[in-house]
């Protein structure tokens, strides 16, 4: 990819790692200009977001920390994999999920 479109995308694919509003304001800022760099960390970012909250919503249930504990810290990690392939310009798709999170949302970024 060329590195004048990882610069320009840089801070918007940054920013859509900051929560669930981060990548709605993200999926905003890169309406104007379809950066692909910017649209690839969105759509990745989303991804986990959207996951997250809807598993969370099934894990909740359940008291013991055996079982959240760990689920929290796989989405943990799958949050800092995707944001230093971001801050290091790299378009590396998240384990387990990432290729399908840029097939459902391509339409999104």
């Amino acid at each position: 990819m060329e590195n004048n479109t990882v610069q320009q995308g840089k801070t918007t694919a940054i920013i859509s790692y900051l929560t669930i509003l981060g990548s709605i304001i993200a999926i905003f800022m890169n309406l104007e200009s379809k950066n692909t760099f910017a649209g690839f960390h969105i759509r990745q970012a989303f991804g986990i977001n959207i996951t997250f909250y809807i598993l969370a919503y099934f894990v909740r249930n359940f008291d013991s920390w055996m079982v959240s504990g760990p689920f929290y810290i796989c989405f943990v990690v799958l949050w800092i994999y995707g944001f230093i392939g971001a801050v290091q310009g790299e378009m590396k798709t998240i384990p387990l999920l990432g290729e399908q999170f840029q097939k459902w949302f391509k339409n999104l970024a």
